[in-house]
């Protein structure tokens, strides 16, 4: 693809982020949310984080069905370990990288 066509989707879809980004940060900001509302907010980051990971875990076969990938697992549990204990997200990164990398070479050399 010509960079003369990547660049103006990058630059609309930068606008697009901040735009909707603003629209809750910015307009949102001062709107008195009520208290039920604030505490069902609250669980959206953790879910589409496990929605994330979940299909990276529990990869699909060919039958539909979920399989388990220990390499993945194993690393997914240090890395949420590394976050529970540390609250670090370089820190949960780095670790959940090098125990997936690790885990890999392990199960497959």
């Amino acid at each position: 693809m010509d960079a003369t066509y990547v660049w103006p989707i990058i630059l609309t879809l930068a606008l697009v982020t901040f735009v909707t980004r603003l629209s809750f940060l910015g307009l949102l900001a001062h709107v008195h949310l009520p208290n039920l509302l604030r505490r069902t907010l609250a669980y959206v980051p953790p879910a589409i984080i496990a929605a994330i990971i979940a299909p990276q875990v529990f990869p699909a076969s060919a039958a539909g069905l979920p399989m388990l990938d220990w390499p993945r697992l194993i690393a997914a549990l240090l890395a949420f370990a590394v976050a529970f204990r540390t609250r670090s997200t370089l820190a949960t990164v780095s670790i959940g990288m090098l125990a997936l990398w690790s885990m890999q070479a392990l199960f497959r050399g």
